[in-house]
This record gives C-alpha cells, structure tokens and sequence, in this order.
C-alpha cells in the first residue's frame, strides 16, 4: 500500500508540474528549459524528515515555510554569499558551522522575504524562529539554521512562521522533500531536485538535494538557496573542506544576471546514518560532483525569461582562473546574451567580452565555436565559416560556446542564459 501511494505522489507532483508548463496552474509557466520529466523521484534519506506549510509570509494560497528535522550524529557544512551586505540569517549560519554534532539539528526556510537589510529586526527574527525551533524539536539553538529568500528590507513577519511550528513539526514525514523544494521557491518556475545513490565499501550510500534560484544569480554565490542531505558518515572538516571545493566548480560557475545575492545559502548534511565513512572516498565525492552540477545547471535554465541554455568553455588560458574570469565575461555580458535571445550568431561580442574580461589574451590566437561550428580562427574568421550555419545552430535550446585563448593550458566552463524582455517585466513588477 505504501509503494503504491508513493506512486501517486508521484503522479500528482509530475502532473502539477506538466500542468505549469501547458500554461494551466495559476503560477508563471514553466522555463522551456526545466526537465521534460519533471521533479526527479528522490527516495527517503535516512536521518532526516521534511515538512511544510502556508504561513502567509508573503505570498497567499501556497506553501512558503519548510522545515528539515536531521538526526543526531549529523554533520553541518555550509558556503555562503560574499556580499558585503549579508542577511541575518546568513551571518547566523556562518556562526553555527562547526559546532557539536552528536544532538540533533533542522534546517528552516521561509520564502518571500529575504529578512534582509533590517538591522535588529532581522537578528531578533532569527533568533525568536531558530529558539523556538530548537523547543520545539528538542535540538540545541546552535544547530538551527536558517534561511530566508525574497524581497530586501522589508521586516520579516517571523511570528507567521513561528505560529506553525507545531503543525510543521506533526507534519514531519520522510517523503516530504518535493514538497519542500516547492516551499522554497520565490520567483522559479518549477522545483529542482537531485538525486545520486552509489555503493561504497559494497554497501549504498543516498545523496539527494534541492535548490531555488531563478534570479539575482552570480558567483559568490547567487539568489540561491540549496540544501543537500547524505545518510553518508562523513566527519565535519572533511564536509566542509569538500563542499567549498565542489561549489567552486559548480555553484560558483552560473550566472543570469551578473547581481550577488544578501542571502545565498548551501548546506550539506551528513547524517551518518547508513554507518558509511565516505569522507575519503572518490566515489562518494564524484557522485556528490554530480548531484551539486545538476542543480546549479536546473538554476541556470530556470534563469528569469530564460529560453536559452548556455554552456561556455574556455580553454588554452594562462591558468584555470585566467579562464573562469573569460568565461563569466562571455556569460554576463548583456550583448552576448541579448544576441543568444535573439538567435544571432554574433561572434564578434565574445571577442569584445574577452577583451573585456581582466584575463591574459593574444587577440591572434583567439578562436572560437558555435557548437562543433569553427566560427574564427586565430584572430579571423574561419574561412569554412558559413552565417547561415552559425544562425541555424543558435536556434537550438541548448547551446555551447566554446573559446581557445592559445596561450597555455588553464580551462573552465561555466552555465548561464540568454536575456530576454521576460527578465524585466518580472524584475520590474517583482514587489508589485
């Protein structure tokens, strides 16, 4: 009976989110990006339990509070934004890392407001939700952490979020995690999920993570919350270490719009409970690689207006970094963007966005592609090149830039979207 409930949920969420994409629900249509077969299925993992609720923290008629109870042993790591004008409830994270794991811990986030920029407020808010979390779920106050996602500068009507606490914590059930990836999600278009099992030491280990983001995306990190749990037994230090290491290559290689969020937020729980060690393994990281690029990719497809995909690959740099900073010129520049929205082979501004960029370049040695499409060749345009080839490969959904600097052997390869007008009427009517 439990299986085939199970099999319903399924059906119910892949046909909300199918209704969404025909234009149906009464939300914004889905990215023509987003995953054809929806919300991924992500089996229960063991030692943490999810539960949601509408708290009418901003928005009416949909779940905007979701709460994760983890179990004792878990091990916390998180990254954050680097903005100068950090949110409360970031700085309060950064505080909580590394404290003691052997009591339990929960995760809360609220969307709608960002509990950003409001001073005192926004401590005080922190404070009376994470206590009363802590009461309420029996677990210390220090391994509490929070989030918060929306509008900048407004108060955080926290005791909305505080009043449901005892609903959320008899909601608490395994399977909740596609209903909290929903809970989480401000302007995005539809939930993101992943999911990755693998077997170390002969026996399985579960990792499975959620995110939003859709806007105000940008290294260091982006509008962009996301939370992925492991019943892998991994030790503190070590999560930490490989968490910094993994968003580097994933979270922090997206960008829509060039803006750094106040409230960028990863954590990764371990909470030991398949009695797996895997904080040595390659495997275990590899796999955890995998799940971390999926979700960055599904925020960069869910960009606002989004309906390109676009992958940039630099190579031949004078070192990887050298290469980043070209790539994420090529991906925030407004006139490379605008030209993928308008399917306009225009290789001429991505000469212009790595001239631009800070990184060592040799003009003469510059080549460039559209795909597998040789558009120039060292300083000049190829002479296979054909436009109407270059025009006809831009129509596709999703596409690949890939640029060869010539001078060494540094690479890097980052995700973004184009920029179409979709991006300003949602930005422009966003606290409308």
């Amino acid at each position: 009976m439990g299986s085939k409930s199970k099999k319903i949920k399924k059906l119910k969420r892949q046909l909300k989110d199918l209704r969404a994409q025909l234009g149906a629900g009464d939300g914004p249509k889905v990215s023509p990006l987003a995953p054809m077969s929806g919300f991924p299925e992500i089996p229960a993992i063991p030692g943490v339990r999810f539960a949601t609720v509408q708290a009418g923290v901003r928005y009416a008629g949909r779940r905007d509070v979701m709460l994760a109870e983890l179990a004792p042993g878990t091990a916390m790591a998180g990254v954050f934004t680097r903005s100068a004008t950090r949110a409360a409830p970031v700085l309060d994270c950064q505080d909580k890392l590394g404290g003691d794991s052997s009591r339990g811990a929960a995760i809360i986030v609220n969307s709608g407001n960002a509990n950003a920029f409001t001073g005192s407020n926004g401590r005080q808010a922190v404070a009376a939700i994470t206590g009363q979390v802590a009461s309420s779920l029996d677990v210390p106050e220090t391994r509490v952490f929070s989030s918060s996602t929306g509008v900048i500068g407004e108060p955080l009507p926290h005791d909305r979020i505080t009043a449901r606490l005892a609903d959320l914590k008899a909601g608490l059930s395994v399977d909740g995690i596609a209903d909290a990836a929903r809970a989480i999600m401000t302007t995005d278009t539809f939930p993101k999920g992943a999911y990755a099992e693998l077997s170390v030491n002969g026996k399985p280990v579960r990792i499975g993570g959620i995110a939003k983001g859709s806007g105000m995306i940008a290294p260091d990190m982006a509008t962009m919350l996301v939370y992925i749990f492991t019943d892998a037994k991994v030790n503190q230090a070590a999560l930490q270490s490989m968490l910094v290491r993994l968003t580097d290559r994933t979270f922090n290689c997206i960008t829509v719009d060039s803006d750094t969020s106040t409230s960028d937020t990863v954590l990764l729980a371990a909470t030991g409970q398949s009695g797996v060690d895997a904080g040595n393994d390659p495997g275990f990281e590899q796999a955890l690689l995998g799940v971390m690029t999926d979700l960055a990719q599904q925020v960069a497809r869910d960009g606002e207006g989004a309906t390109k995909f676009v992958e940039i690959n630099v190579t031949g740099a004078r070192n990887d970094s050298d290469a980043h900073r070209a790539a994420m010129a090529v991906a925030n520049s407004p006139l490379v963007k605008t030209a993928v929205a308008g399917e306009d082979p225009n290789w001429g501004r991505v000469v212009m966005a790595i001239g631009k960029s800070g990184a060592e370049a040799d003009r003469d040695a510059l080549s460039i592609w559209f795909g597998d499409i040789a558009v120039a060749e060292r300083g000049w345009v190829s002479p296979q090149y054909r436009e109407d080839d270059g025009a006809a490969y831009m129509k596709n959904q999703d596409l690949k830039i890939r640029v060869d600097l010539g001078i060494a052997d540094g690479a890097a390869t980052v995700w973004t979207c184009d920029l179409t007008h979709g991006y300003i009427s949602i930005n422009a009517d966003y606290r409308s």
